[in-house]
């Protein structure tokens, strides 16, 4: 009987062994979430107290990864944006300078190509922003010490537990031998495994707590810093779009401005007097006009015209005060003849 009991002893000690070189191989590289209870309900609660702190501490840096490598991509694909927007502002100047005849598409394309230098330099600004304020920091903190050591900290307390656990088996083991054959051998031998068992349980609580409060720690600052480091990429996409949308704005308005004042320009072919003689009549300004070019003709209210053109684009040709060039023809009224207190010198 002795040596049954002798026999399964020894097959306990080995099963214990193996449990702990398996928990030593698979449980280095985490937090041993267990369910066990190792010594009491309050190392029960500080043991799932530091099993949430790992895992969200985990999840935040994981989150912290991800919004790194977002914030990456949007750099690597602004760069490429700064290229291709440098090559198309040099494209539209150089089309510009070379094709002057081309009046309208020219002109809109020196326009865009001018401005579109201040796109690429908001991009970027943005890139800066996202390197400096996104990037930099996140990084320093998913590989800082602060998060490392606590974490560190709370994989020695759960190898600490799984030392607890397989010495709390020692003792019940001790127990039994002391019950089965009460030698005095195997009443030292209990006596030692309680004591080191009390040893484990002190270091456990000094440990758990100090790992506790670093995780704590190391969890609010994960959170303040993550949610700053998102808020400030969203401000800076935000101040991005809208100033590109700016500059954008203000191109279009110039292009379309700048071809509808070439369109509504008064033509510039000359005019055929001689064939045009018979059409000539006599009109009478109804709103005042100021020159703005050369072959434009200052109108004030009440002047008498000589119109000699009337072109399809809203524009007409005449003569007034001893000057002729072109006015809106929608600022004139055809009147049959001159006032009586209106002398023919006044209109010419």
């Amino acid at each position: 009987m002795d040596a049954l009991r002798k026999q399964a002893s020894k097959i306990r000690e080995q099963v214990a062994k193996q449990q702990q070189a398996v928990i030593k191989q698979f449980g280095g590289s985490g937090y041993d979430s267990s369910e066990v209870m190792v010594i009491d309900e309050f190392e029960m609660q500080m043991h799932h107290q530091l099993d949430k702190l790992y895992r969200s501490t985990r999840s935040g840096r994981e989150f912290q990864k991800d919004v790194v490598k977002a914030a990456e991509a949007f750099t690597a694909v602004g760069y490429k944006h700064i290229e291709a927007g440098t090559k198309l502002s040099e494209d539209c100047s150089r089309y510009g300078m070379e094709n002057t005849n081309d009046e309208i598409l020219a002109k809109a394309a020196s326009v865009y190509g001018d401005a579109r230098k201040h796109v690429e330099k908001e991009q970027d600004d943005f890139n800066r922003l996202l390197f400096a304020q996104v990037l930099e920091p996140l990084r320093a903190m998913i590989i800082g010490p602060p998060l490392e050591d606590a974490r560190h900290l709370a994989q020695r307390y759960s190898k600490m537990r799984q030392e607890a656990e397989a010495q709390a088996a020692e003792v019940s083991r001790r127990q039994a031998r002391v019950r089965e054959s009460p030698i005095p051998e195997n009443v030292a031998k209990l006596h030692a495994a309680e004591t080191k068992m009390q040893e484990l349980k002190a270091n456990m609580a000094v440990l758990g707590k100090e790992a506790a409060t670093a995780l704590a720690a190391v969890e609010a600052q994960q959170q303040r810093l993550t949610f700053q480091r998102l808020v400030a990429m969203v401000e800076g996409e935000r101040i991005y779009h809208e100033r590109v949308a700016t500059i954008l704005g203000n191109i279009e308005t110039e292009i379309v401005s700048e071809k509808q004042r070439k369109e509504a320009a008064p033509p510039v072919a000359p005019l055929n007097h001689t064939s045009d003689k018979t059409k000539y009549f006599l009109a009478e300004a109804i709103h005042a006009f100021d020159a703005v070019a050369e072959k434009e003709l200052s109108l004030a209210v009440g002047d008498f015209v000589v119109v000699r053109k009337v072109s399809p684009s809203g524009w007409s040709e005449g003569e007034c005060h001893g000057r002729a060039g072109w006015f809106p023809s929608t600022f004139v009224e055809k009147r049959q003849r001159i006032p009586t207190n209106y002398t023919a010198a006044e209109v010419y």
